[in-house]
């Protein structure tokens, strides 16, 4: 008896190809921020972030509370 093939077909080590190329792009996107951050004044804009972040959420309490 002849089985046709079906142009599917299951691979298992499909998956793990794919999770390795995933981790190896969220490696390198995280190592392009933190050269960013730790070079050309990056450092310098987080803490701007945060400042400014911090700062609107304490006005937004004030807000509030009042």
């Amino acid at each position: 008896m002849l089985h046709k093939r079906s142009g599917l077909r299951s691979d298992p080590g499909q998956a793990t190809t794919e999770y390795a190329l995933v981790l190896i792009g969220a490696a390198v996107i995280a190592l392009l921020v933190i050269a960013w951050a730790t070079e050309g004044g990056g450092a310098g804009r987080i803490g701007e972030l945060f400042d400014n972040v911090l700062s609107n959420v304490i006005n937004r309490s004030e807000m509030i509370e009042e």
